[in-house]
């Protein structure tokens, strides 16, 4: 601290335009000198929140935009000037067209051809989602038929029924029968 006095008091003998910053200078704004270099004024840097994160994004924005449409745009181009739209011509006897060659556009044959399912199995796939859930709904009619059968005549309390495995019936029946030869009569 000795230190630090001494050497602002030597400071001030050399230069005794500089004010310290005591608390009357303080209040007093004023009185503090200001350099001003090169005669343009107190130079201020005004406070604003930081744009990194908004340039940031703005750089990646474009950069994988045009790491995409520059790549996409290329191959769009260079299909339709050299491959070119598909033209109608006569089917063959006995040949069956592939689901991908009734479109026009050669990326659009592409697309149906290695990305989108083909439609006839699609189709498949849709009757047999239906005849499992028609068989579905065919066993849970029967089911309430039973249930009411089982309501109108009184004949069999459900919460009673266990629904036995034969498995393990046929495994108790033969341990049973194994210990009745061990006893006897």
């Amino acid at each position: 601290m000795v230190v630090w006095s001494s050497l602002s008091t030597a400071l001030l003998r050399v230069r005794p335009n500089i004010v310290p910053a005591t608390s009357s200078a303080l209040k007093n704004f004023n009185s503090v000198p200001i350099r001003c270099m090169s005669g343009h004024g107190p130079r201020t840097m005004p406070l604003q929140p930081s744009r990194f994160q908004w340039n940031k994004y703005k750089d990646l924005l474009h950069f994988y935009i045009f790491l995409g449409a520059i790549p996409v745009g290329l191959i769009i181009f260079f299909t339709n000037v050299f491959v070119g739209p598909a033209t109608l011509a006569e089917i063959p006897e006995g040949y069956e067209p592939k689901h991908w060659e009734y479109f026009r556009h050669p990326i659009t044959r592409f697309l149906a051809r290695y990305l989108f399912p083909n439609p006839q199995q699609e189709y498949e796939k849709f009757l047999h989602y239906s005849y499992e859930e028609d068989e579905k709904a065919k066993i849970r009619k029967l089911e309430k038929e039973i249930k009411a059968k089982m309501a109108e005549r009184s004949d069999y309390q459900a919460y009673y029924y266990r629904p036995a495995i034969a498995k393990y019936h046929r495994i108790s029946k033969e341990a049973s029968n194994y210990l009745e030869s061990l006893r006897g009569d």
